[in-house]
């Protein structure tokens, strides 16, 4: 990839995956186009960076591209994808891009159902305050920075290996990480968590000669996998004995503490700027990570601190006469349970509100979305999102739902259906010394955001 003077386009550019790999490669020399179906904060850095953005998808937007990059949401019949296999233009997934960056240089991957976007962002920005200057493609912004994709000078490139349409197992990372497995995504996977599994074994038997593979003992299924591995790996965790190990972890009000020890030595103490004990493990594989990369326990510590996270992981929107408006990204009964814990160490009263994502996800984890918000002070259920194109599931609601969280988890549950809706209540009826936390992969965030308008008494329409 040492023709800089190539024309890449990109199909769905705004996408944070998508426009991670646009911005590196803008940054790289090469000339970047690319569509989406909408303008966004996204796209609009992108044209800031030199990127052409066209506004829709049209054949011609393919027109004298070199190489053309799609991702997994997609659909096979878009005019530009289908453009580009009539003019022979090479046609890549994301996920092949990524490979091409990262195989070349000495690639870091962190994979596993929750965590890929808090750590490779803590990895990142320890790096990069550490002037490692590493070459960064992540699925979320950076709040310290700004942004979710750097081109650095440096050997490593960091980036988030997508487990979800098993697009993770192209690449050949130096460095694999997996901070845990759940059954997600199984659309993707005939239905079958064994094939999941599977493949999460696959990732971490991809590593480079001399390599290495860093997994969290505290889960199970990577707990009983380590024993089918070859090569080298090393184990975190806070429960067992682990080669590196959480203790003395002190939960607070938005931040964490603990000490980080190596086969039962000392190494130094973490304070962490992010709540939640899922952060603790966050931050032991970044501190594995950054030890490899040869940093000290001081210099990984010392950066730590300043860790502001990454946008849409409880990422606090404002605060108004004691009333705290927090967005999390949390879209899987585990997430909402870590989110709602973490929340609740800020002794303010909960209301959690939670918009299901894809009528698949729902279908396979209606069981488990029912048990989850049994800490939560009260419960806002809203009408599914669903991607343009995926079908509804007969008898898959969120009125169903609510029925099931009121008997499995809490009783103080409702559906309100739309964003409009729930803000209009939620600006009636919240009150001071409450904490409002919106959840979910969709657009949920527009909530959260309309709130803290509405309570510093500014009315502003979607």
């Amino acid at each position: 990839m040492n023709n800089s003077s190539e024309h890449v386009h990109f199909i769905g550019i705004g996408g944070y995956g998508m426009s991670a790999i646009a911005r590196v490669m803008l940054e790289m020399g090469y000339r970047v186009t690319g569509s989406d179906v909408a303008s966004k904060d996204l796209t609009d850095k992108l044209i800031a960076k030199g990127a052409e953005v066209f506004i829709g998808h049209k054949a011609n937007n393919v027109q004298g591209a070199d190489m053309v990059v799609y991702s997994t949401a997609l659909s096979k019949d878009n005019v530009e994808m289908m453009e580009a296999e009539k003019l022979k233009i090479p046609v890549l997934h994301r996920a092949q891009m990524l490979a091409k960056l990262m195989n070349e240089k000495k690639g870091i991957a962190i994979a596993g159902a929750h965590g890929k976007t808090t750590t490779s962002s803590m990895i990142a920005l320890v790096m990069e305050n550490n002037q490692l200057d590493p070459t960064y493609i992540i699925g979320g912004e950076i709040v310290n920075v700004d942004s979710n994709a750097k081109a650095g000078t440096g050997e490593f490139v960091v980036a988030e290996a997508d487990e979800s349409d098993g697009s993770f197992l192209q690449y050949h990372p130096s460095i694999a990480i997996v901070t845990n497995i759940e059954a997600d995504h199984l659309e993707n996977y005939d239905g079958d968590f064994k094939k999941l599994k599977q493949a999460y074994a696959r990732f971490l038997s991809q590593v480079k000669d001399g390599g290495k593979s860093i997994v969290c003992l505290d889960d199970p299924y990577l707990e009983e996998m380590i024993q089918e591995l070859n090569g080298d790996i090393i184990t975190f965790g806070i429960h067992t004995d682990a080669d590196y190990k959480a203790t003395n972890i002190q939960l607070g009000d938005r931040k964490i503490k603990f000490d980080v020890e190596y086969k039962g030595n000392l190494l130094t103490n973490v304070e962490l700027p992010v709540p939640g004990k899922h952060n603790v493990y966050n931050a032991m594989a970044t501190f594995i990570v950054c030890t490899l990369a040869g940093l000290s326990p001081e210099q990984i510590a010392n950066e730590i601190k300043f860790f502001r996270g990454a946008k849409r992981r409880f990422q606090v929107l404002g605060e108004v006469n004691d009333i705290l408006v927090i967005d999390d990204y949390a879209h899987h009964p585990t997430e909402i349970q870590a989110t709602i814990s973490a929340a609740k160490a800020t002794d303010k009263r909960i209301v959690a509100v939670f918009q299901p994502q894809r009528y698949t996800r729902t279908y396979f984890l209606f069981e488990q979305f029912s048990k989850a918000f049994h800490e939560a002070d009260e419960v806002i259920i809203t009408d599914i999102y669903s991607p343009a194109g995926e079908k509804q599931i007969e008898g898959i609601n969120s009125e169903k739902l609510v029925e099931l969280i009121g008997k499995n988890s809490n009783s103080n549950v409702k559906h309100i259906a739309s964003k409009e809706e729930v803000t209009a209540y939620l600006s009636q009826n919240v009150s001071k010394d409450d904490l409002v936390i919106t959840m979910g992969a969709g657009d949920i965030w527009k909530v959260a955001e309309q709130l803290v308008k509405k309570l510093n008494g500014i009315n502003d329409l979607y």
